[in-house]
């Protein structure tokens, strides 16, 4: 199932709306990779709203793809987290360290633009 990438200004928002499969998940890493690049992309929002669980798999390749971002020269910002999947994710020890989180869309962009007035000014 591809995941809707939609481009706002010089961000990229990847919204997840289902469990994604192993391969799914490498093939929407790779695509961000190469969007970034073509688009001189600044910020990726990876929206997990939708989603009931993160396991190992997935936040590995979430935590690979805010680090690829990075090296292209974007930040990424993790928003929608539910509360019962942060709780699992705690339990089962799964971290997205390093990588910005927010509770919605709107704080994601917000934060990224924080960011972009940062570095700019």
């Amino acid at each position: 199932m591809p995941v809707p990438v939609l481009k706002q200004g010089s961000v990229l928002i990847a919204s997840i709306q289902a469990a994604l499969s192993d391969r799914d998940l490498v093939e929407l890493r790779d695509d961000l990779a190469d969007r970034v690049g073509r688009h001189r992309s600044r910020g990726v929002v990876i929206d997990v709203t939708a989603l009931d669980v993160l396991d190992s798999f997935a936040t590995r390749t979430i935590r690979s793809i805010a680090y690829t971002a990075k090296l292209r020269g974007a930040e990424t910002v993790v928003v929608g987290i539910q509360p019962e999947v942060a709780f699992a994710m705690v339990q089962l020890g799964l971290s997205l360290d390093g990588i910005e989180t927010a509770l919605d869309l709107e704080e994601g962009m917000a934060l990224l633009q924080a960011r972009e007035a940062e570095r700019v000014g």
